[in-house]
Parts: C-alpha cells; sequence; structure tokens
C-alpha cells in the first residue's frame, strides 16, 4: 500500500485537475451558447440560398450551364478536412481524421488525393504524410463570414484552373451539445439537382436568369464552407463541454476513491502504533 504522503499528494494533483477541467467546461458551455446561437440562425438563410439556386439552375439549358458545375472525370481530389486548433475535446478531431482516412483508402483508391486542413490538428495529421496543400488554422482565431469566403474563393480557383476535378468537405455537424455527427458534403462540382423542383414561370428576371445565378453560385458555395466552419466551430465546444464534464465526474470519482484509500492507511497506522504502545507498556510491566 502506498504510504500516506503519496496518498496525499495524489489527492492533490487530482484535485487540481478537477478544478482545471471544470473550469474549461464552464468556459466551453459559454462559447457554446454563442456559437450554438450564430448556427442555428444561419441554416434557414443557408438552406433557403440553397434551394433558390436549384430552382433557378434547374430551368437553366443544358448549354448554360456554371463552370462550377463542370462534371470531369475524377482523378484529382481535395478533401476539405476541417477540425479544431486545440485538443481536449473527446473524439471530435480523431472522427474528421478517420473519415477523411477513410476517403482516401476506400472511397477514392487510386486516385491522387489532397488535404486542404482548416483547423491544426488536421494539418499536424496529414503534413507527415506530405497531403496538405493548404492550412487555414488562423481563421479560428477571428471566424468571420469574410475570412472563410477568402478560403472558399482559393478553393473555387483550383477547381475552376483545374487543379482538382472534385472537392470534398469533412466536417462535425452540431447536433446538440452531447452529439456532433461526421458529415460529408461535395464542394464542387456542384451537385446536379435530383427530382423536381417547383418553379414559379411568372418571375421576372433582371438582368437575366443566367447573369443571376452565376452571381448566386458563389455566394451559395462561400456560404456552404461558412456554414460547415460554423457548424464545426460550435461541435468543437459541445465536445469539449461534454468531454470536460466526464473529465471532472471522473476526477471526483478517483479522488473520493483516494480519501477513502487514505483514511484507511491512516486509520491502520494509528492502530499499529496504538498497538506498539500497548506492547511496549506490557513489555515495561513484565
Amino acid at each position: 500500500m502506498a504510504n500516506l504522503k503519496e496518498i496525499r499528494n495524489r489527492i492533490t494533483s487530482v484535485s487540481s485537475t478537477m478544478q482545471i477541467t471544470s473550469a474549461m467546461k464552464m468556459v466551453s458551455a459559454a462559447k457554446l451558447k454563442k456559437a450554438q446561437d450564430a448556427i442555428t440562425a444561419m441554416r434557414p438563410y443557408a438552406d433557403k440560398l440553397t434551394e433558390l439556386l436549384q430552382s433557378l439552375s434547374a430551368t437553366l439549358d443544358a448549354d448554360s450551364g456554371s463552370k462550377y458545375a463542370t462534371q470531369r472525370d475524377v482523378n484529382k481530389v481535395l478533401i476539405v478536412a476541417i477540425t479544431s486548433n486545440r485538443g481536449l475535446c473527446g473524439a471530435f478531431n480523431s472522427n474528421i481524421i478517420k473519415q477523411t482516412q477513410q476517403l482516401i483508402s476506400k472511397d477514392y483508391a487510386g486516385k491522387s488525393v489532397s488535404v486542404f486542413a482548416i483547423g491544426k490538428k488536421a494539418n499536424d495529421a496529414f503534413s507527415k504524410k506530405k497531403m496538405v496543400v493548404g492550412n487555414e488554422s488562423h481563421v479560428f482565431d477571428d471566424l468571420t463570414f469574410e475570412n472563410v469566403a477568402d478560403i472558399a474563393e482559393a478553393l473555387m480557383n483550383k477547381f475552376v484552373t483545374g487543379e482538382f476535378d472534385k472537392i470534398d468537405i469533412v466536417y462535425n455537424s452540431f447536433k446538440n451539445a452531447a452529439t456532433q455527427v461526421v458529415t460529408t458534403e461535395q464542394f464542387l462540382p456542384i451537385v446536379p439537382v435530383t427530382g423536381k423542383i417547383n418553379v414559379n414561370a411568372d418571375y421576372i428576371f433582371e438582368p437575366s436568369k443566367v447573369e443571376i445565378v452565376e452571381q448566386l453560385i458563389p455566394k451559395s458555395l462561400k456560404t456552404q464552407l461558412y456554414k460547415s466552419v460554423r457548424d464545426s466551430f460550435a461541435s468543437e465546444h459541445g465536445a469539449r463541454m461534454t468531454a470536460m464534464h466526464k473529465a471532472t465526474d471522473n476526477a471526483t470519482e478517483l479522488r473520493d476513491q483516494l480519501k477513502l484509500t487514505y483514511n484507511k492507511a491512516r486509520q491502520a497506522a494509528i492502530t499499529n502504533e496504538i498497538l506498539e504502545i500497548v506492547g511496549g507498556a506490557e513489555a515495561l510491566n513484565n
């Protein structure tokens, strides 16, 4: 059995860890509220913009297609992996890395695959394999639509110039504080419209339908990427809050067990001292 000093040191260490995890949980909970409000408010706008774009695209002639909808033979693929810059958030980052690796080894086996990292964890995981062609981890320092739009512009240019034939986004979609869903979305080329789209034939387009679509597509792509980054940002704080909550509970349980062990060891030591005193007194009497 460990001596009393070692147990006391462990109790102090666990108590300090518990204070840190509890503080991190409270910080993440405060940040989560703001991030959750942002992504909740943005989703209806993003969905409506996509719906409007699909409605207009469905009525365009085949020869009026956008350069962002060009379907090419897929030989060069770019995967945009969105992770966090920090750890201590459970399986949040490892799930994205695993999903990206699965896409590389299975879905795009035999293709030339590169990774565009948004988040230090993705950059660290794939830079060793020399697969990273871009790293925009700094975007989380100032998460605004303008900063994400610049990244989206760079990705669109890579597709239009033929550097890549297909671009996918892998990120954690925010469901609630305890649940994040690993999501893979096709960024470029634009996913063709499937099924019937209700179009109001009474619309009057000014200047023209084609020009409006050409303006809407870049806007929609930038919004799609911004929504993905926002989803990931909210998911990160939810995952960290949950992880720190569990860590605090585990630390509390461990501290209670150590205190019980300490009290038992202390009681045993006191009992031994009493026995030694009694034994010594009887020896003197004899």
